[in-house]
């Protein structure tokens, strides 16, 4: 197969749109599936929904599934390079060639439901290449992340034996709702009757929709600070050491190999859903848990991609997900100087992301990522310049220029200055950042 038949049939895909841009139905998406015999009924699964964390607890679900010898399915987004990244088994993405057969395998059946109407989007082709790769693996348990919300996200035709939801905030409010109420009623949509719902930390408002709805579906509710939790937390060389309390038992001396708090509450909650998933009484044997967390990644998220200076890229994108980061960056990096490279899209709260960067923030270089929906740096520089101040804002067309800039600011600092280089306010600028800097591979290994 060719590097060109893999780029024709992702720009097949992307060529479909975005699914919001549609009316939000369930109604495609199930009908493809029933062509398709139903491929998202042939095992079980870990649904996962929430505004922040959700792709990096699937992948910490994911690792304590393989630790256990099970054949696993990951399905997240965004993807930072390939639209591979977002479709994995046995936490590798599906080759080139499985990608492309995947898709030309079902690519009838889509013609079939586009033929109805409106055509599948982007996201709902995907989502059911995704099913289908999963059943012909075929895996034992498949992790699988919303794009976007829950009760109306293409990946609801799916029943997760377990409800994963992680905190919820205030993110694609013109999507969503305008309050973390009516936005936690979205992402309530994927509790099923009978599944085990996991909740993160939720703020009260969210939590008592949450609840509600899980009370209605007779789930059972298990929830981060009172049935499961992080019990302690302590700095340890490339992450943290952490204590959990699980549903079954105290796992302790856990190290996990990303930074902050926000991290210890994601395995929390993805070793609640794993113990949930197992049943019975009986705790996860630890040495398994241990051997499974210290060896999660998850890219783009808080990562080092290089030393001497110091550079973190970050996909922080909504105020929530920035106050976590900057948090995590002030307890677990001794910077004594910090400059941030930043790239936005345009329909985010910009802003408030500045607001928040500012404080720890030395001097920020503005710049726009390789989406379209990226701000122009013109107009993210005009937005930082009232809230930084003109002398500490700098400005640049292009993000490898921006990211260039950047580390020479670090750099004229000192070598023993203690200066970082924060890359943030995106997945794509993540993502570009990643491929710029030749960070690891779409795996994160």
């Amino acid at each position: 197969m060719s590097v060109n038949e893999l780029a024709a049939v992702e720009a097949e895909i992307r060529g479909r749109g975005v699914e919001w841009e549609i009316d939000p139905t369930l109604d495609r998406i199930a009908l493809l599936m029933d062509i398709l015999a139903d491929p998202q009924r042939a095992y079980p699964i870990v649904h996962i929904a929430g505004t922040n964390g959700k792709s990096s607890t699937a992948r910490m679900v994911e690792a304590l599934l393989r630790a256990r010898e099970l054949r696993t399915g990951r399905y997240t987004s965004p993807e930072f390079a390939s639209l591979r990244e977002r479709i994995c088994v046995d936490g590798k993405p599906i080759s080139a060639e499985q990608f492309v057969e995947v898709f030309r395998d079902i690519q009838p059946y889509v013609e079939m439901v586009d033929a109805k109407g409106v055509r599948l989007s982007f996201f709902e082709v995907l989502t059911a290449m995704a099913f289908a790769a999963f059943a012909d693996a075929p895996v034992d348990v498949a992790v699988v992340e919303t794009g976007m919300g829950g009760t109306w996200d293409a990946t609801n035709v799916a029943d997760g034996l377990v409800a994963v939801v992680t905190p919820v905030s205030l993110d694609h409010t013109e999507y969503l709702g305008p309050d973390v109420e009516t936005i936690a009623g979205e992402k309530a949509g994927i509790i099923k009757p009978g599944a085990t719902v996991v909740l993160g930390q939720q703020q009260l408002s969210a939590a008592q929709v949450l609840m509600h709805k899980a009370a209605e579906a007779g789930s059972v509710v298990a929830r981060e600070g009172i049935e499961f939790g992080v019990l302690g937390a302590e700095l340890a060389v490339g992450g943290q050491l952490i204590h959990l309390k699980g549903l079954k038992g105290v796992y302790d001396e856990i190290y996990l190999p990303l930074y902050g708090a926000h991290q210890a509450a994601n395995a929390a909650c993805a070793l609640a859903a794993v113990e949930a998933l197992t049943g019975g009484d009986d705790p996860l044997d630890v040495e398994l848990v241990r051997q499974a967390f210290a060896g999660v990644t998850s890219p783009g998220r808080l990562e080092v991609v290089r030393g001497g200076p110091t550079v973190l890229v970050d996909a922080a994108h909504n105020p929530a997900g920035m106050e976590a980061t900057l948090a995590a960056v002030h307890e677990s990096f001794d910077f004594t100087r910090l400059i941030a490279v930043v790239a936005v899209m345009a329909d985010k709260d910009v802003t408030t992301l500045l607001e928040l960067l500012e404080p720890m923030t030395a001097e920020i270089v503005v710049t726009r990522n390789s989406s379209p929906r990226s701000m122009e740096a013109d107009e993210l520089a005009a937005l930082a310049e009232g809230i930084f101040g003109a002398d500490r804002v700098h400005k640049t067309a292009r993000i490898d220029d921006a990211i260039d800039l950047g580390i020479g600011l670090v750099d004229e600092a000192g070598e023993f200055s203690g200066a970082g280089l924060l890359i943030t306010g995106s997945v794509v600028t993540a993502g570009d950042a990643r491929v710029l800097l030749k960070a690891g591979g779409a795996d994160g290994r």
